[in-house]
């Protein structure tokens, strides 16, 4: 875990300056040469592209290359960089000069996005976390490496987030709430103070969970579903007030491991 970043008051300092006079184009020659760090970002889809935007025009990270697994590299080059085999990134990027982004979606219930980001980490590479200049995060909160944090995000007093962790837009997450390792959350969720959302669970688009509750490890709470009690493992929420489903996690996701 690492406390709020130095970077990211930095980045606040600019997007407020822009608001007082600085265009759209100087705001991004100023982003531009503030790099400090090349990374390279491990998958080559839309979660790979967008991280690639974010990145280039909203932190200090240069990045210089994207890589996937062999059986699906179907291109050499996305935005004029390299697309090289994951399977040789410690050969054509040293770890001790390069760091990693590993983008990938939910898929399979987090499950592939957790496995290439346990590989770099073998591979002996440091990931990186983004989190935007537009996302409110107090000054003591916690956050993980290979996060990534969208815009509009609220993140409250003392709250944590994991390693591997995916909060998409406009999402509150409520003072000493703790978010565990290989979350995704969609947009616009609430969890509500003094919670705690176990690993690899999915959150989807406006669902709310109340104070003081747990969601427990590889759940699906389904969209606009509300919260209102703890809930058991591996099952689906769906509702207002959210019930299970008979239908496991697993098999709604297509997880092919537990």
């Amino acid at each position: 875990m690492l406390i709020y970043s130095s970077e990211f008051y930095y980045f606040i300092f600019l997007e407020r300056s822009k608001t007082r006079g600085i265009t759209l184009n100087s705001w991004e020659r100023t982003i531009m040469k503030g790099k400090n760090g090349k990374i390279v970002i491990v998958g080559d889809g839309e979660t790979a592209q967008i991280a690639y935007e974010y990145f280039t025009y909203d932190s200090p990270y240069e990045v210089v290359a994207f890589c996937v697994e062999k059986d699906f590299l179907k291109k050499e080059e996305l935005f004029g960089l390299p697309v090289v085999p994951f399977e040789e990134l410690e050969k054509l990027y040293d770890p001790a000069s390069y760091k990693v982004f590993v983008a990938i979606s939910y898929t399979q219930l987090n499950r592939i996005r957790t496995r290439l980001y346990k590989e770099v980490k073998r591979k002996g590479f440091s990931a990186v976390s983004y989190v935007s200049s537009r996302a409110f995060v107090w000054r003591n909160v916690e956050i993980g490496e290979n996060t990534f944090i969208f815009e509009n995000n609220v993140i409250q007093h003392h709250a944590k987030i994991g390693n591997n962790v995916i909060l998409w837009s406009g999402n509150h997450i409520g003072h000493r709430s703790i978010i565990h390792d290989n979350c995704y959350i969609s947009s616009h969720v609430v969890i509500s103070g003094y919670c705690e959302v176990g690993e690899n669970c999915f959150l989807g688009v406006n669902c709310c969970v109340g104070d003081n509750l747990k969601i427990a490890k590889d759940c699906i709470i389904g969209a606009g579903a509300v919260v209102v009690k703890n809930t058991e493992e591996g099952k689906v929420y769906i509702g207002n007030p959210a019930r299970p489903t008979e239908k496991s996690s697993f098999i709604t996701f297509g997880v092919k491991e537990g």
